[in-house]
């Protein structure tokens, strides 16, 4: 497999094939809102197409980056977000690197959006399509956050070679900017728990894959099947 490590800058062209990847935290936490029952994320391109959404559908749940604010049910944040029941609802999901990418990539064939817990279910998704060529878009710091180029190349790794040992990986991750600032409490709308949510290796066994629905970027958990 051909794997390609891009931030959303450095596209060019529209990839046959991309994985986005924001570990901290935006597709951690669209994994946990799956987890807690939502049926599907609609990926907003911005805060008030987000808020434009929730006052056209009330029932949905609205989230972005940073404190809490008028309009917005929630914050970006996986530790906040792992008890609230989610159930069949939709979530709108804003955030400053990650529903970018994934809108930047969006002409692609297929768009996976990941994060160190679902690794092995995206890794395992593109061995299942035999993707030859794959871009992986890093998507925090304009490519350089090392928690998400890590994570990319963890699962660019793990697809051809199912052995790959994660703890390297895992560790660069936690010794990122992003992981140092979370852990002060540096960027707000966040708790103390969310890093070691976002390094939690293969917690879900679902991948997450985003199409066009209209004129929406869809969201969606994807069951992939078990190795033989």
């Amino acid at each position: 497999m051909d794997a390609r490590f891009l931030g959303i800058g450095e596209l060019a062209d529209t990839p046959a094939v991309a994985v986005v990847v924001d570990v901290m935290r935006a597709f951690t936490v669209a994994a946990w809102a799956f987890a807690r029952g939502a049926e599907k994320i609609v990926l907003a391109e911005s805060l008030d197409e987000a808020l434009s959404l929730k006052a056209r559908h009330p029932d949905w749940v609205a989230l972005k980056d940073g404190p809490p604010a008028p309009g917005f049910d929630t914050v970006n944040s996986p530790a906040l977000l792992r008890s609230v029941d989610l159930g069949g609802r939709t979530v709108v999901q804003k955030t400053t690197a990650g529903t970018v990418g994934a809108l930047a990539v969006k002409e692609a064939s297929l768009v996976l959006c990941a994060g160190f817990v679902v690794a092995e279910a995206t890794a395992r998704l593109l061995r299942t399509r035999g993707s030859e060529s794959v871009t992986f878009v890093v998507t925090g710091e304009d490519g350089r956050a090392d928690e998400d180029l890590a994570c990319a190349q963890y699962i660019a790794r793990r697809t051809t070679e199912a052995g790959t040992d994660a703890a390297e990986f895992l560790r660069r991750a936690g010794a990122s900017r992003a992981a140092a600032e979370l852990a002060r409490g540096v960027r707000r709308g966040s708790h103390p728990d969310d890093v070691a949510l976002c390094l939690e290796l293969d917690r879900f066994p679902f991948a997450m894959v985003a199409t066009p629905e209209g004129p929406l970027m869809v969201l969606r958990p994807s069951a992939v099947p078990s190795p033989l």
